[in-house]
């Protein structure tokens, strides 16, 4: 059956070590992760090395890398966390939503730029 996504083989819980709780302060979904070294981390378990080689040559959110590696949200967080702990990974906190701007200062702007012309 060509065309069918291949279900993973180890559960998502496995890659979590059975753990209920991340190591440190949890994650939000958008939280910014990005490589924190250059040369690869020695000893990670599998599941680790490829958060650390999706993020090595940018910065994604735990949303987007769970994407990527075909896990749950939950389990990415505590991939990350521990990657944050060990000082392989850095964490940044979402960039927060830009504030409404007031329409009428938007038009008095375009009304004084035309005035310029």
């Amino acid at each position: 059956m060509t065309g069918v996504p291949r279900r993973r083989m180890v559960p998502a819980y496995l890659a979590t070590g059975g753990r209920t709780r991340p190591g440190s302060a949890g994650f939000e979904r958008l939280t910014v992760l990005y490589a924190a070294r250059a040369d690869p981390p020695h000893g990670l378990e599998h599941e680790h090395e490829r958060l650390w080689e999706l993020l090595r040559p940018g910065a994604l959110t735990v949303v987007e890398a769970a994407a990527h590696l075909r896990l749950p949200v939950s389990a990415t967080v505590f991939l990350a966390a521990d990657l944050v702990e060990a000082g392989c990974l850095n964490a940044r906190a979402p960039i927060p939503r830009a504030q409404q701007t007031d329409r009428s200062i938007v038009e008095r702007l375009l009304v004084g730029l035309r005035t310029l012309r």
